[in-house]
């Protein structure tokens, strides 16, 4: 997997499970995707997310586009 897969799928993954909470527990869970979709547009604009980092340091390497 993919530096850029891992993160659609960690962001994916918090959208959906923020959706869960607030529907089973509290509605202000829904302040989790608020920051998920916030951080995605700043990412957009800015180049930089730290859950890449993350992913990096966990071992994902970089999508190599050249090389197909």
């Amino acid at each position: 997997m993919t530096v850029e897969r891992g993160l659609r799928l960690m962001a994916g993954t918090m959208v959906l499970l923020s959706l869960a909470l607030a529907y089973f527990l509290s509605p202000y869970w829904l302040w989790l995707a608020v920051f998920v979709g916030l951080n995605l547009l700043q990412s957009a604009f800015t180049n930089w997310c730290p859950a890449v980092a993350i992913l990096r340091a966990m071992g994902l390497k970089d999508a190599n586009y050249g090389a197909r």
